[in-house]
């Protein structure tokens, strides 16, 4: 196929079923490849449109200096945009990010700066205020600003999401995405939506960002989702559910993409997938989910490719067990859970978990799980002089962000849960929480079914993430 430049290349990228690692699911898996795009992913897309754009609205000129604030792979769309209109192109980025991205963008003729992790993103030395300090400085200079650009949402409007409902004649029943700067999020989503409005938007979100709307800023190492604010292009109630993701299911995720599927591609892309995996247990057969898979392994071949990074950073492979919750609930005969209402007073709440033992208790609002009051946060507001009060409802102290899983979810979710919180609660399809399942139980099922003496680890876990609604 005949093209006048490389730019005219990107997009059009293959939507490919899974077939090996969504054996646990009855609906249709399918990954889309933008991993497969000139620049090495879905971010192509926006730096074309957002330079095409400003051209014909007469902002920019061939010769102006476009600076951008990037994790790299909007930087490298921009810089291969760059090169082949003849602009001058800056980057400032993260020290965290790849080296194989900033040699990539050297090699496309972009000056990279190099900005603190621990900078926050309104902070004068963040990757986002270097920026704009030089864009104030420089002759001809522009920042495009993919954070709050609506090219960035309209390219996937426009291109991603046609390109999807055409390949499944408008059949998405489930669409799952990393979320970043949350223009894939927002785009894809509302086009989608005006074909499906019954599709179920799944967004990954990594622990330590705050874009769900949950938790605290901290570190993480997957590269290119998550952020420490919620950009202005990001439209949170397009999300129907939000997934925690963490580093170690993203990055065995990937592995396992590329082991099992031959998909190479990044750690973002395993953080999508472990999302995907959860979730569309729900869906049945002849309903199809689709993933988006951001960006490929050339960038990340010094980490989490890398058997020595992986080992060096403790993401050790772990035994899979076979099976779903269900099966853990009837051999543990486990019984139902003691929920608390939420306008149960604190000082009730506290009698009842001393007359049970417990150190948590869910809490329901019309039968449906909306929290979990934990002895430690009771603790906490007590010893730092935060008001405390018998009387309070346990709203006050709950934490809105519960970990769950339904009763068909397999097995390999519930031990990656269990190994970075202490419980989960089991739910209904409609919500009622059902079970609560803690590491204890976890550790006395594994005791109980595995042969004496066997501590051989023979497969990667298919580890998947936590998630709220």
């Amino acid at each position: 196929m005949l093209h006048e430049s490389i730019l005219t290349v990107v997009g059009k990228t293959p939507l490919v079923k899974i077939r090996r690692i969504s054996s646990n699911l009855d609906c249709n898996l399918y990954a889309k490849c933008e991993f497969l795009n000139p620049g090495g992913s879905i971010k192509d897309r926006i730096a074309v449109r957002m330079i095409e754009k400003a051209e014909k609205a007469g902002r920019i000129k061939p010769g102006d200096t476009l600076i951008e604030p990037t994790s790299g792979n909007t930087g490298i769309g921009m810089a291969l945009a760059g090169a082949v209109k003849g602009y001058q192109i800056i980057i400032t980025m993260p020290e965290k990010m790849s080296k194989e991205k900033q040699v990539i963008l050297e090699s496309l003729g972009a000056q990279i700066i190099r900005t603190p992790n621990e900078a926050a993103w309104d902070d004068p030395e963040s990757h986002i205020g270097v920026a704009k300090n030089l864009v104030s400085k420089l002759p001809n200079a522009h920042i495009l600003d993919q954070y709050g650009n609506p090219e960035n949402p309209n390219s996937h409007y426009y291109g991603t999401g046609e390109e999807i409902i055409k390949d499944l004649d408008g059949k998405i029943d489930m669409l799952v995405i990393g979320a970043g700067t949350g223009g894939t999020v927002t785009g894809l989503a509302k086009r989608i939506k005006e074909v499906n409005p019954s599709c179920i938007v799944v967004a990954a979100d990594p622990i330590g960002s705050i874009l769900a709307g949950e938790g605290h800023v901290g570190p993480y190492k997957v590269e290119g989702i998550g952020y420490d604010f919620v950009p202005d292009v990001l439209d949170r109630k397009l999300v129907d559910v939000w997934v925690k993701t963490n580093d170690r299911q993203s990055f065995l995720l990937a592995r396992s993409l590329m082991r099992d599927e031959g998909l190479l591609c990044g750690g973002s892309s395993g953080a999508a997938m472990s999302a995907a995996l959860k979730e569309a247990v729900r869906l049945g057969p002849n309903q199809n989910c689709v993933v988006i898979l951001p960006d490929g392994v050339r960038n990340y071949l010094s980490k989490f490719v890398d058997n020595k990074w992986m080992e060096e950073n403790h993401f050790k492979d772990t035994i899979k067990y076979e099976g779903k919750v269900h099966d853990f609930i009837g051999a543990k005969k486990e019984s139902k859970i003691l929920t608390i209402d939420i306008s149960t007073k604190i000082g009730e709440a506290v009698k009842i978990m001393r007359e049970y033992g417990f150190s948590q208790l869910p809490v329901v609002k019309n039968e449906s799980l909306v929290g979990m009051l934990h002895e430690n946060d009771m603790l906490e507001n007590l010893l730092t002089g935060k008001d405390f009060d018998a009387d309070l409802a346990v709203n006050s102290f709950m934490r809105r962000s519960v970990q769950t899983v339904l009763m068909q979810t397999p097995l390999t979710v519930l031990q990656d849960i269990l190994m970075s919180t202490d419980s989960v609660v089991v739910v209904s399809d409609t919500g009622k929480s059902e079970y609560i399942i803690t590491k204890i139980d976890l550790v006395e099922w594994i005791m109980n079914i595995r042969p004496k003496g066997d501590n051989k680890v023979d497969h990667i876990s298919d580890t998947l993430p936590l998630s709220f609604h």
